[in-house]
């Protein structure tokens, strides 16, 4: 797939806001693990998955010794303790989660199996977009690592 065609994508995907309801992300069991055909197709799966706040296609994609990387020096590490930190996240707003953000590639750089974004969140409850960027190291069709600059403390909230 060509960058091109991953930032039309990704674009696509991530305009499809729609949330779990929050029970529902927090008691279901970890769902199997799916594998991608591309390092591209991993992330494009991610984003795609993030930005629908469907975490069982987000925890789909993370092997058992995942480790992320986030501000602050936060490490979560293993699929059971990321799939609890996404429970959190595919929450409302009004719950504590960022569920509604769309976001938007602005560049994609690739170095070997790590897909580098730089990105733009947009969302209806946002005051003005949030800008970020993610590493994402993938293995054999996995997400086996990822390095995020994503704060939600920074996001600016409509009043």
């Amino acid at each position: 797939m060509k960058l091109l065609d991953l930032r039309s994508s990704l674009c696509f995907f991530a305009a499809a806001a729609i949330c779990l309801p929050t029970v529902l992300a927090q008691t279901l069991p970890l769902p199997p693990m799916v594998r991608q055909a591309t390092p591209q197709k991993v992330v494009q799966e991610h984003l795609a998955a993030f930005s629908s706040c469907d975490w069982k296609r987000l925890m789909q994609q993370f092997p058992e010794n995942v480790e992320f990387f986030a501000p602050q020096g936060v490490t979560v590490r293993g699929r059971k303790a990321l799939g609890e930190m996404f429970a959190k996240v595919v929450k409302p707003p009004s719950e504590g989660g960022t569920c509604g953000l769309k976001i938007t590639p602005e560049h994609i750089f690739v170095v070997g199996n790590v897909i580098n974004v730089q990105w733009r969140a947009d969302a209806p409850f946002l005051a003005e977009p949030y800008r970020g960027a993610d590493a994402y190291e993938t293995k054999d069709g996995l997400m086996a690592a990822q390095v995020t600059t994503f704060d939600a403390t920074q996001l600016k909230m409509k009043h």
